[in-house]
Order: structure tokens, then sequence, then C-alpha cells
């Protein structure tokens, strides 16, 4: 089944990177720049499976994302991995207790994001 995955990320070349790394999969591949930008790509497009987060973003980063998107149910039908540079882990353990379901630290192998779609798409949580 083709599933449909939102990269939110402020970087064009991550956007790019997440398309090679995202190509074993049967998917469609979404792009925000920014938390804004996903809420409104979420408010119209309500078939998204997964959402890839980064935390540091101009106009709304991921923690605010997260915490927008769980009080209008968002995060508990869609599961969020937060992807995050070094030395945030502050940001992280917040983005996890808002209802993240996995989290990675950039730069980051594909078989670890793998791994963890994998696993969410097994369990059901990305249905």
């Amino acid at each position: 089944m083709l599933k449909k995955i939102l990269v939110v990320d402020d970087s064009t070349l991550i956007h790019q990177m997440y398309r090679l790394v995202m190509s074993r999969y049967n998917c469609v591949i979404a792009d925000a720049m920014n938390g804004q930008e996903a809420l409104d790509i979420l408010a119209v497009q309500k078939d998204i499976d997964l959402i890839l987060l980064d935390i540091n973003m101009p106009i709304m980063n991921g923690v605010q994302f997260l915490e927008k998107a769980s009080a209008i149910g968002i995060v508990s039908r869609i599961p969020v991995i937060v992807i995050s540079t070094e030395g945030k882990e502050e940001d992280t353990i917040r983005g996890l207790k808002l209802g993240a379901r996995g989290y990675l630290k950039k730069p980051f192998h594909p078989s670890e994001l793998h791994e963890l779609i994998d696993k969410l798409f097994k369990t059901g949580s990305g249905q």
C-alpha cells in the first residue's frame, strides 16, 4: 500500500536526501519547510501516514508544531519521528513528551531511519 510521508525541514538538501533514503518504500513525499506549512498541508491532505520532523526551523519550529498538532489530535493519529541536531536534547525530550513516537539525531545512517519506520508501520501505528 502506498504510504504518504510529510517531511518537515527547512533545508531543501535534506528534502532531497529523504527522497533517496525513502526510495526503498512505496511512498509519496510531501514537503513542508516549517511547522506552519506542515499544519497547512495536514489541514488539506488527510492521508498522511508519517511525519518526519526537524526541530530547528524558522516561522514555527518542531516543538511548536508538536504543541499545536497535539492540541488538535494530529499526533494521536499520525506517527511523528523527531529528527534533530546534536545538542538539542531538551527539545527532543519535549517532543517525545508531546507525542512523537521516535527520535533520530542528525547525522544519522539511513538504516536507523528505516528501522524506526519499519517498527512504526509493522505495529500499525502508521496505518
